[in-house]
């Protein structure tokens, strides 16, 4: 069995075959880090994970989405400095995802117009966006490159470049948001540019002594978006451009976010955190239809992630319904990847690492009822299980949804 045997990413050796994904915490304040960030990652670490991620960290002003977010800046490298170390200490190792949000921000938090493959306005920040200048674009690449070395001043092993999920890199790639008619747009070819001027700018940074990891859509999950045979091509690219691991994932914030994640979003939960009254109130009427639900199922990606395998050499990274031992031995052992990302169990049960390890039969105590991600917009990320004298109508929000999955 697989799962508690080193492994490498490019020059990075990790202890076992485990990774906390890049999943949201909510955790900064003002785009710094902060004791609570430290303390749940030290506590990932000390559960006996291989390598535990710290979540989108903007590579710019522009970057950013909310202030809980983490601006990679040499102003925060000694906070980082604190959690790194930390992490080492317990034996695990250290990443740190990077990227840049692109049309999911507003101007106060970006600091101008939001910007984007093409312009346009986008209906779920809502705001009015600017398409990028081709002049901005070999920047934009350069902070790419700045952020993996602001990265190693902190401590970390790896960076996580966020391709997917409707960012920005992945707002060039996909035809339902790149309109352009210059050489970034049209042909996949030349919706690739833009990440491969990223990613070289990154590999160069990277060195020989950091690993590069990148979260890559295997579809965009809706009808205009990126299908598999194109996104297999962006991760032959990927390969071609020297990364040392692929993160296989699929959604569109913008437009199909329970893709990413799965199950329901308890649209009550996420409202009653809003401080914006209009906002609070225009989701709670047009939530349902804006979020839709996609079920929830055990390794819900790997039909598709088998696909990737067979195509590719690189080592791979699992992630999308791990949620017990056997699940990950299914994916290592049977389906040949080489590592396993988890999020939701791993805020559940920060120890799950070792739980597995101790009882091969162990299952995390989430229920997936996504009371954790409805809340990360406006609060920390947090496991309702973890918290007393919630409202009484979360509660009931949580019940009915339980009761709901337990009939299908």
């Amino acid at each position: 069995m697989k799962l508690f045997t080193p492994a490498n990413i490019g020059p990075v050796t990790l202890r076992n075959r485990t990774i906390r994904s890049a999943a949201f915490e909510g955790m900064g304040k003002d785009n710094n880090p902060t004791p609570q960030l430290r303390d749940y990652h030290w506590s990932v670490a000390e559960g006996g994970v291989g390598m535990t991620t710290l979540a989108y960290a903007g590579i710019c002003r522009s970057a950013l989405s909310f202030t809980t977010q983490l601006w990679l800046r040499p102003e925060i490298v000694a906070p980082l400095r604190e959690i790194t170390d930390g992490i080492h200490r317990f034996g695990a190792k250290a990443s740190i995802q990077i990227g840049h949000c692109g049309n999911m921000t507003h101007i106060a938090t970006a600091g101008g117009i939001p910007v984007g493959a093409s312009s346009g306005f986008n209906l779920y920040s809502p705001t009015i966006v600017r398409g990028m200048k081709k002049d901005e674009l070999k920047q934009m690449a350069r902070n790419f490159g700045d952020a993996v070395r602001t990265a190693r001043d902190a401590g970390f092993d790896c960076v996580e470049v966020h391709a997917g999920h409707g960012y920005l890199i992945s707002q060039f790639l996909s035809p339902f948001t790149n309109h352009r008619r210059d050489k970034y747009g049209g042909s996949l070819q030349n919706r690739m540019r833009f990440m491969q001027e990223c990613i070289e700018e990154v590999m160069k940074a990277a060195g020989s002594d950091m690993g590069v990891l990148v979260k890559t859509n295997m579809r965009d999950g809706f009808k205009g978006g990126m299908e598999i045979e194109e996104c297999l091509s962006v991760a032959r690219e990927l390969e071609n451009l020297g990364a040392h691991a692929l993160v296989l994932s699929g959604g569109f914030v913008s437009k199909a976010p329970m893709y990413v994640m799965r199950g329901e979003m308890p649209i009550y939960s996420m409202t009653h955190y809003m401080k914006q009254w209009w906002l609070k109130y225009g989701v709670r009427m047009v939530g349902k239809m804006m979020i839709p639900t996609v079920p929830f199922k055990e390794l819900y990606f790997l039909d598709d992630a088998r696909l990737f395998r067979s195509e590719l050499k690189m080592p791979l990274v699992y992630v999308g319904g791990v949620v017990k031992r056997e699940n990950a031995d299914t994916v290592l052992d049977r389906e040949g990847f080489d590592f396993i990302q988890m999020g939701r169990a791993l805020l559940n049960e920060p120890d799950f690492v070792n739980r597995m390890r101790d009882d091969l039969h162990h299952r995390c105590g989430c229920d997936h009822v996504n009371y954790c991600i409805a809340r990360m917009y406006s609060r920390e990320m947090a496991c309702h299980k973890h918290l007393d004298n919630l409202p009484k109508k979360i509660v009931k929000e949580i019940a009915e949804i339980k009761q709901r999955d337990g009939k299908k």
